[in-house]
């Protein structure tokens, strides 16, 4: 358990803001180094079967331009693709989805592997950003950023549904929602406003049990 809940600190969070096309877009950045080389992290970010082994099945045209749908989850278009170092993509729900786009970015690290850094912007609604904060996608990616670093360890969590609901998860979510919530107050928050916000995303991903009667 320890070695799992151990990667919650393997990664630097930073919150932002940015103006796109005149509206207030709110970014998120991770930024981790995985020990594998560049093209291999590429591979499990990209080629389809490996995505499907530790992410989701995805589905589209998969080509400069084309069109990608995880199975349950986002969908968009491929905006640019220069193997092995840039991907960047339009991260898009539900049937009138405002702008939401997301970058992965490759570098080799001196230590001999990968520097890998994901940054998601998006237009968030006030209520909503002020509901959750960063948490509401950071956690997400927090857990994406997991079963790849597995992956390339050639190692999982097994079922993601049933890890989702185990004791394990819970204390990885929380955590990386508490670890959020301080990247928000970093990035020039109010501490009350982030650690609200925070409690929000934790209540969210992992809501108190039942009681038993």
């Amino acid at each position: 358990m320890n070695e799992i809940l151990d990667q919650i600190t393997e990664v630097h969070r930073e919150v932002g803001v940015r103006s796109v096309a005149g509206e207030e877009a709110r970014t998120v950045l991770l930024r981790r180094t995985y020990d594998a080389a560049p093209e291999d992290v590429w591979d499990a970010c990209t080629d389809p079967e490996r995505l499907r082994r530790w992410f989701l099945p995805v589905s589209g045209d998969l080509v400069l331009g084309g069109h990608y749908q995880l199975e349950g989850h986002a969908g968009g278009e491929i905006l640019r693709c220069e193997p092995p170092r840039l991907l960047r993509v339009s991260w898009l729900f539900g049937e009138n989805p405002g702008f939401s786009e997301v970058e992965l970015r490759l570098a080799p690290d001196p230590s001999g592997g990968t520097e890998f850094v994901l940054e998601h912007t998006a237009v968030v609604p006030p209520d909503f950003w002020g509901q959750f904060g960063p948490g509401a996608t950071g956690v997400g990616w927090d857990l994406v950023l997991l079963g790849l670093g597995l992956d390339l360890q050639g190692e999982s969590v097994g079922d993601p549904r049933a890890w989702e609901a185990s004791d394990e998860a819970r204390t990885y979510m929380t955590r990386s929602s508490d670890l959020w919530g301080a990247a928000h107050e970093a990035s020039g928050a109010p501490p009350e406003v982030a650690a609200e916000a925070a409690r929000g995303t934790t209540a969210f991903y992992a809501p108190p049990r039942p009681e038993a009667d």
